[in-house]
């Protein structure tokens, strides 16, 4: 590094090596990780430049040498659940820590398409050797695909990419089986409180309500959307308050569910009396809620542990979806006479 006006010049970055090489960033990423999607001549080209610049990136070394960093990346938002969402990151840390490999996490503020090639961007550039992607992938670009398929990666959320794995409960089914119960129980109608649209779980969960409701021959009522919160579960609660004929609802959330309940009491609807609630998630505070609550069960933890293990085993084809099961409590019981 040499001296300049007294201060040390900064150090080349990847960009600077892509430039002398005539190449892209990410192609400088995936040379120094050794893909087998960079041609010989184009990985001499970086390599020289490299040399000549004085690049060091991290433990390029090592991953150069080794062919692996010891590190796992996870994409996470910032928004949605909390209680998952430290979950999922508490399941991929045991088990990567576990085998020895630390973890770097990428935390996106919005589903944004820019955002989410950003975020994976930076980790392939950190030499990452596998991806946990816990948040929906909105549009797949062609940046998407290329980290993906040179990087081992494995989705939380129902979303995938040409080579990304899928791994979780079958959100259909956990649509279908929420209803399903509703409706075994007696009701004749079910309402929905669905989760954001741009949400590929949310799409799903009101897929399976709507097809479960079609095989009963009942015409869904417009589904009321939320954004995973407990407030927005409140406001839906409120509207559904006031249409005396709701008897049953199904929440694509715990924590929605959770307003919902409250909204209905405090307009003098009794859980499950008057109404009975039927949700997704199963987290901690769902057994513990007054009444306890009805849920599809997801293991968050267990699914964060589970991609790594299916990363670290180097087996990323195909799905793993797993049956959704319901826990049945307090929250559900047949309508009231008529």
């Amino acid at each position: 590094m040499t001296e300049t006006a007294g201060r040390p010049a900064r150090q080349p970055s990847m960009a600077d090596v892509a430039k002398t090489a005539g190449v892209s960033a990410q192609t400088v990423s995936r040379a120094l990780r050794d893909s087998p999607n960079v041609n010989p001549e184009t990985r001499k080209r970086v390599l020289a430049a490299v040399d000549k610049l004085g690049y060091r990136f991290n433990n390029a070394a090592r991953v150069l040498s080794s062919g692996r960093s010891h590190t796992l990346g996870l994409v996470l938002l910032q928004s949605g659940g909390y209680y998952s969402r430290s979950a999922v990151t508490a399941g991929v840390e045991a088990a990567a820590g576990e085998a020895g490999y630390a973890v770097s996490i990428a935390t996106i503020a919005r589903l944004d398409t820019a955002l989410m090639e950003r975020s994976l961007s930076k980790l392939a550039d950190q030499g990452v050797d596998g991806i946990v992607i816990a948040v929906p992938l909105i549009s797949v670009t062609q940046k998407v695909e290329d980290i993906t398929r040179d990087i081992p990666t494995v989705t939380l959320d129902g979303s995938r990419t040409a080579s990304a794995r899928v791994l979780g409960i079958d959100q259909k089914e956990a649509g279908r089986l929420a209803t399903r119960h509703l409706l075994d129980l007696g009701h004749r109608q079910v309402w929905h409180v669905s989760g954001p649209d741009e949400w590929i779980e949310a799409r799903q969960r009101r897929q399976g309500w709507q097809e479960c409701l079609a095989a009963a021959g009942i015409a869904a009522p417009p589904p009321l959307e939320g954004d995973w919160s407990p407030d927005s579960g409140y406001r839906q609660g409120q509207v559904l308050a006031m249409i005396p004929d709701v008897t049953a609802v199904f929440a694509a959330s715990d924590e929605m569910a959770f307003g919902v309940i409250r909204a209905l009491r405090e307009r003098g609807r009794s859980v499950p009396a008057d109404v009975s609630i039927v949700s997704v998630d199963d987290i901690a505070l769902a057994a513990y809620c007054h009444p306890p609550l009805t849920t599809v069960r997801q293991d968050f933890y267990r699914s964060g542990a589970a991609a790594v293990s299916l990363l670290l085993d180097g087996d990323v084809a195909g799905d793993s979806l797993v049956s959704a099961s319901l826990s049945v409590r307090d929250s559900t019981a047949p309508p009231r006479p008529s």
